[in-house]
C-alpha cells in the first residue's frame, strides 16, 4: 500500500474547529448554494426573522412568543 493514513486525536480537531482558518471557505470552491453559501430561501428567512425581531424589540411590555418549528 502506497498511501499515507493520519492519525488525529479527538482533542486536536476539537482544537481546529475553532480555527480562524476552518471557518474560512477555500477560495477556489465553486458556489453550490446551502453548501458553500446560504441558499436564497434561508436568506429571506433570515430577513422574515430579523424584521420579526425587531418588531418585537419595538414593542416592549409584551412577553416574546417561542415559535417551535
Amino acid at each position: 500500500l502506497a498511501g499515507t493514513h493520519i492519525i488525529c486525536d479527538r482533542k486536536f480537531l476539537l482544537e481546529c474547529k475553532n480555527s480562524p482558518v476552518a471557518r474560512t471557505p477555500p477560495c477556489c470552491l465553486p458556489p453550490t448554494p446551502a453548501v458553500t453559501s446560504l441558499a436564497q430561501s434561508s436568506l429571506v428567512k433570515l430577513e422574515e426573522l430579523k424584521e420579526r425581531n425587531e418588531s418585537e424589540e419595538a414593542m416592549p411590555g409584551e412577553q416574546p412568543r417561542h415559535v417551535v418549528s
